[in-house]
């Protein structure tokens, strides 16, 4: 996949875009792929998908896929229901999936109204207009997610406590566990499908796990996570268990959340990162914390559409603080402080990031992906922008 370049001029954007859909039809072509799945998410961050054969696609490509925007969450009024689904090139990815030789192929859709302009109720548009905000500020934003999820052993019933696949705690070493196996086979398929990983390990909870992505863009980032979903699924159900996203399933036990790092660029330099100040951290670092805090609670409405994600969200109890885990309780800011809603210093993003980013740990393990990241990059650049500084 070629890079994003939001400066790019329209003649060079036409030229990239023809060559990316070549490779598209050619690859399909080559690899004998007789399915593309055509992707995009509702407002709650739910996948929707419409498989097309790849004799439709050159058609695709130039007119979209027309469907009835009504039926689909948050999109539209019954109405003004007619929406088009045009494929983005730039997306394509191959997906070994259960049972689908030798696979299918993917890409993730922009939303258009009938005369090709926009939706504004697409998730992914909303999120390229927060990045070209930032964008017109001069800062490509970066995020890199820590993604948690329970594996249960069958799916919960109505009435019936859910039952984890073990009992194993953070950074257990259970070789002989499915986790073990799941975790695995799972990676295999997402560096398959060109989605990097850079950690993976059991967490704190009886049958939690965690995989963390490697950073990228906050568009590629919201994209990998709807595939990152899927395939948790897809090898679970291989597996015979059952991989479940809700933030709080347990009472007992912590609930699951996706702590995200993030840091703006100015080209090759992290503008988060400062030597010599304290924890190495810039001005404008402090104001994009300082932008979050600000905006708590519309960032914590985007990143916990759930009931459920607020039974995650408490603490303050150092009795049943474990039933509760590191879930961010207050709104502040700290270098080391699991229970701040904002976080700097991020240790595991100090390679790929240039030694310096902030992490938001509010979002539950359910956020919808590209509403979050557009909340999150909104939110904090409206720090700098606004003039709004970070105290202590």
């Amino acid at each position: 996949m070629e890079p994003r370049n939001p400066s790019e001029t329209w003649a060079g954007q036409t030229d990239r875009v023809d060559r990316q859909e070549e490779f598209v039809l050619r690859t399909l072509e080559e690899r004998g792929i007789r399915f593309v799945r055509l992707w995009f998410t509702d407002v709650l961050g739910y996948l929707k998908s419409v498989a097309v054969a790849p004799a439709e696609l050159e058609g695709a490509f130039a007119e979209g896929i027309g469907f009835d925007g009504s039926a689909v969450e948050g999109f539209a009024r019954v109405y003004e229901a007619d929406m088009i689904a045009k494929p983005d090139p730039s997306t394509f990815q191959l997906m070994p999936l259960s049972g689908e030789m030798p696979g299918v192929g993917r890409m993730f859709c922009d939303i258009l109204l009938p005369d090709g302009t926009p939706s504004y109720a697409d998730p992914r548009h909303v999120l390229k207009r927060a990045l070209a905000r930032a964008s017109d500020l001069g800062f490509t934003f970066y995020t890199h997610p820590e993604i948690e999820f329970f594996l249960l052993r069958e799916k919960p019933e109505p009435g019936v406590k859910p039952r984890p696949i073990d009992s194993g705690g953070y950074f257990d070493h259970t070789p002989h566990s499915i986790a073990h196996d799941f975790r695995r086979n799972a990676i295999a398929m997402l560096e398959s499908m060109g989605i990097s990983v850079e950690f993976s390990h059991h967490e704190g909870a009886p049958g939690q796990q965690e995989i963390d992505l490697r950073y990228a863009d906050a568009l590629s980032t919201a994209d990998n996570i709807m595939a990152f979903r899927l395939a948790m699924k897809e090898v679970a159900l291989e597996q015979g268990v059952y991989a479940s996203f809700m933030p709080k399933p347990f009472t007992e036990y912590p609930g699951s959340g996706m702590h995200t790092h993030m840091s703006l660029f100015e080209g090759d330099r992290n503008v988060f990162h400062e030597p010599g100040a304290q924890f190495q951290l810039s001005k404008l670092g402090r104001a994009f914390i300082a932008g979050l805090l600000r905006h708590a609670a519309e960032v914590t409405a985007v990143c916990n559409q759930w009931v459920n994600s607020y039974k995650r969200l408490w603490g303050g109890d150092e009795r049943i603080a474990g039933a509760g885990g590191e879930a961010p309780a207050y709104i502040c800011w700290g270098h080391n402080s699991p229970q701040s809603g904002g976080r700097s210093g991020s240790r595991r993003c100090r390679r790929a990031c240039r030694t310096r980013a902030t992490s938001c740990r509010a979002a539950s393990s359910w956020p919808r992906p590209s509403a979050s990241r557009s909340s999150t990059s909104s939110c904090g650049t409206s720090g700098p922008n606004g003039g709004i500084t970070g105290g202590r």
